[in-house]
């Protein structure tokens, strides 16, 4: 879900850069020293997953696994898929570097929100299969949440990218299914193996 560069205007660029600048500052302060392992797997998740894409217009299709860094992470997420978004311009061209501030937030974005609606359910509950149920909701409306946001990016930037705007959620709808499934997975062999993260996660994002 990488935007190009030169697909934005320079105020979508420079709004969005200076948005994801200040979640880079709240992510920095809010990584605790038991969340940088987690940091890490994480962003690599992320950098192995959407290297397998498939170019639509002015973006692509490939899976993210947002919404999984948002629940563990919180505010961390934003240096974390930040990281991977510019090794992954730098090595790979995915993206571009001018519009990594607009990427960043529009993937960073929704898995903080989806995060923060989230934890309360997780940390309240015992039950494995209410942490892979909440986990898949979540993994999910996180790929949602960022075709709408990549979409706003693309229709604050001119009528000509309405169509492409429309065409980048639909696309991503089967994307929706496959991360919901795989969060809830991930989320169940948390609970099940690492229990420990929950720890981490009862911290204030």
């Amino acid at each position: 879900m990488h935007i190009v560069d030169g697909a934005l205007a320079n105020e979508v660029v420079v709004g969005g850069s200076l948005l994801c600048a200040g979640g880079l500052v709240m992510g920095l302060r809010k990584l605790h020293m038991d969340l940088i392992p987690a940091a890490g797997v994480l962003s690599a998740t992320f950098f192995v997953a959407s290297l397998i894409h498939v170019p639509l217009g002015v973006s692509s299709v490939h899976l993210i696994m947002n919404g999984l860094a948002g629940i563990i992470l919180g505010w961390a997420a934003f240096p974390a898929l930040f990281v991977a978004l510019l090794l992954q311009a730098v090595f790979f061209g995915f993206g571009g570097i001018t519009v990594l501030g607009v990427n960043t937030l529009n993937i960073a974005g929704p898995a903080l929100i989806v995060g923060l609606i989230a934890r309360p359910f997780l940390l309240g509950t015992s039950s494995a299969t209410v942490f892979a149920i909440v986990g898949g909701i979540a993994g999910g409306a996180a790929i949602a949440l960022t075709t709408i946001f990549v979409a706003i990016a693309l229709s604050l930037s001119g009528d000509n990218f309405m169509a492409a705007a429309k065409l980048v959620f639909f696309a991503h709808i089967p994307i929706m299914i496959i991360e919901g499934l795989l969060s809830a997975a991930a989320m169940y062999l948390i609970f099940k193996v690492k229990p420990e993260l929950l720890d981490a996660m009862g911290r204030k994002v």
